[in-house]
């Protein structure tokens, strides 16, 4: 059996809807609104994924020793803010520079995804509302005239 469309039905593609059933067109604030946001949470993400970038490598220079039951971790004396961290009862330091490293490479992975999908919404914007996409049944070369169509 074949289904009934009817004429005038709105669940129908070929039927016609009035304005009053059309979806409203989200305004121009909105869109540039969207645009703003997406181009700030790029830049957010970019900004913290270069942050955990910077930890991690001053995390690969720290040298750690375990001392009493304690792990000591410092960075060499030739950085401008060299420092010493002590974790307490922690027997095995490589567990500890190891969960940092996995922490922050996470969150650099993280942060450069939340950035690519910040940056496709710019594009799919910026696209959107400055490109020209012509669409039609036009099978010939833009270069020959009119009266010199190609046969399809």
């Amino acid at each position: 059996m074949y289904p009934v469309c009817y004429e005038n039905d709105p669940r129908n593609s070929r039927g016609k809807r009035s304005a009053s059933q059309r979806p409203p067109k989200p305004s121009q604030h909105l869109q540039l609104l969207y645009f703003l946001l997406s181009s700030l949470g790029l830049m957010v993400c970019v900004l913290a994924a270069a942050f955990a970038a910077h930890h991690y490598l001053l995390l690969s220079r720290v040298t750690c020793e375990t001392a009493l039951a304690s792990c000591r971790c410092r960075l060499p004396s030739s950085e401008p803010l060299s420092r010493t961290f002590a974790y307490q009862d922690v027997t095995d330091c490589t567990s500890i520079t190891f969960t940092f490293k996995v922490f922050l490479l996470t969150q650099m992975i993280l942060n450069l995804v939340c950035g690519l999908v910040c940056l496709l919404a710019c594009f799919v914007m910026w696209k959107h509302r400055y490109q020209v996409f012509y669409v039609g049944d036009r099978m010939y070369s833009l270069t020959t005239s009119e009266g010199q169509q190609q046969k399809v």
